[in-house]
């Protein structure tokens, strides 16, 4: 069966093409065809790949996302990347959906109501589904009533317990669906799954923390391979300092803001767009453009850099604690698996908890999933690449296999 998967995200839009048979492998296979775009201001980039290195690389001025989009995929059936005949041999297409709210939680297959579901809940996560309901409409308009499939990122955390899902404040707001939902659950869930099997472990014996890093941050406390804790909340903006979101904040200080003139939508543009360590440094969201300013003697690229570890190690102290110990630490996404810096800086006071880098092996540049403790450490340490394409593929193969 061949699986299109679209990633959709406010800025990006990351599609991939798979084949699997009917007893999907547990470890990634490479995608047939990939592409990428990416929108930053009035630039639009294009990357496209497929399995035969044939290969678009373009940059040029963005135009409306939809058609953007639209010719991205007709790549996939025309073109020098071409790797389909007909846009009818693609079996079933999985959407990666961010918030599936208090209704939606498996992959399921998009009917009309599960599309008025995602519809329901995008004011939580305006950015993330909004776009992925905009991917829906794309597949229609270019591939009919082929299925569609939703996978969401909170699903993997429905399992928290009552202690770390709900809000300490009245309890009407859990009655009305105002609680934690947490998100990149499906990396989350792979990245333990892909640890255990390293290890050549069960994972019902394991106590994992999984460090999602890129522009958007969360942990994971997986304890026998269900999700106890996380750091994101009710929205995706909760928990640890982001690429330009602030993370968890004194409420008050909103509060105080607002008495002062503000609006809750000039506080949203803040807090999501304008904070994290863009905020902080005033030069970029890109950990690699702040880790530049610290060698060039920049202080609020220090600033930015040392506040971003130490809620990260704050937020790690917190989910060991949820788990009562560690067997395994995971870093994962653009910063987990591309930044030795932070991930050194995280590890160095927490040795105490038998956390302890092989520096070799941290520093060293690898494309593929690796230790990178020390052998006679007591906590293993891997770098896992993201791979939340191929999760999403296999979750539609299970969904969509034969009966």
């Amino acid at each position: 069966m061949k699986i299109l998967v679209l990633n959709s995200g406010s800025s990006s839009q990351k599609s991939a093409l798979f084949e699997i048979g009917l007893e999907p492998s547990a470890d990634p296979v490479p995608p047939l065809w990939e592409g990428k775009l990416e929108w930053n201001g009035n630039v639009e980039k294009l990357t496209i790949k497929n399995s035969h290195d044939a290969e678009i690389r373009d940059e040029s001025r963005a135009a409306d996302q939809k058609t953007s989009i639209e010719r991205l995929l007709r790549n996939l059936w025309s073109g020098p990347t071409a790797v389909l005949k007909a846009p009818t041999e693609i079996g079933v297409v999985g959407h990666r959906i961010v918030h599936g709210g208090p209704k939606l939680s498996d992959p399921t297959i998009i009917t009309a109501e599960v599309r008025q579901a995602i519809e329901d809940v995008s004011s939580i996560a305006p950015l993330h589904n909004r776009a992925g309901l905009q991917g829906i409409h794309i597949i229609e308009r270019l591939l009919g009533n082929t299925p569609q499939v939703a996978v969401f990122d909170t699903g993997f955390h429905r399992t928290l317990p009552p202690a770390a899902k709900v809000y300490p404040g009245p309890y009407e707001w859990y009655k009305r669906g105002i609680h934690r939902y947490g998100f990149h659950g499906i990396n989350h869930q792979y990245c333990a799954q892909r640890a255990a099997r390293l290890l050549q472990k069960d994972i019902s014996f394991l106590r994992i923390l999984t460090c999602h890093l890129g522009n958007g941050c969360s942990l994971a406390a997986i304890s026998a391979g269900k999700s106890i804790d996380t750091t994101m909340g009710f929205t995706p903006l909760e928990g640890l300092m982001m690429g330009t979101r602030s993370g968890s904040i004194d409420p008050g200080i909103l509060v105080h803001l607002m008495r002062s003139g503000e609006s809750g939508d000039q506080l949203d543009g803040v807090l999501n767009h304008r904070s994290g360590l863009l905020g902080l440094s005033g030069i970029s969201g890109d950990m690699r453009a702040i880790l530049e300013g610290i060698r060039s003697g920049n202080e609020r690229s220090k600033l930015a850099f040392h506040v971003f570890v130490h809620r990260l190690q704050a937020g790690i102290g917190a989910m060991i604690t949820s788990m009562g110990g560690l067997d395994v630490l995971v870093f994962t996404a653009g910063i987990g698996e591309n930044s030795p810096e932070v991930r050194r800086a995280t590890c160095a006071n927490l040795g105490f908890l038998g956390i302890q880098l092989d520096e070799a092996q941290n520093a060293a540049e690898a494309n593929s999933d690796r230790s990178v403790s020390r052998q006679d450490a007591s906590v293993r340490v891997f770098v896992i690449r993201a791979q939340e394409d191929w999760a999403i593929a296999r979750e539609c193969a299970q969904l969509c296999k034969p009966s």
